[in-house]
């Protein structure tokens, strides 16, 4: 069994008010820990994991590839599939604190390159 203590997260802004954690990884899945602004937004995007994660403060915004947006609020879990086109921003006045889970697992922060 691995334990990462949370003191050990290296927090990275990967663009303007948003910020990522690798927290822990195995061979099937990680898990990454998100820190959003307000105003805050990551572009649109798509990769090969499939992603779950959960709000538990403030609210995330998706907005799909059909230009639908979905806010998911504090408390709610969400799933993306593989390769589903999306983005995320914080469109409230309260910083966003969520956790994903990617699987395969997700290096921080692969989506940039």
């Amino acid at each position: 069994m691995d334990v990462v203590a949370d003191d050990s997260f290296e927090e990275v802004e990967v663009e303007p008010g948003v910020f990522l954690a690798q927290m822990a990884a195995g061979d099937e899945m990680s898990i990454q820990h998100l820190r959003m602004a307000p105003g805050g937004r990551v572009p649109e995007h798509s990769h090969h994991h499939e992603q779950v994660g959960f709000v538990y403060q403030g609210a995330q915004t998706f907005v799909l590839e059909d230009g639908e947006a979905v806010t998911v609020e504090a408390g709610e879990s969400y799933r993306l599939e593989s390769h589903e086109v999306h983005a995320a921003e914080n469109r409230g006045d309260d910083e966003l604190l969520a956790i994903d889970i990617f699987s395969p697992p997700r290096p921080n922060p692969d989506w940039l390159e």
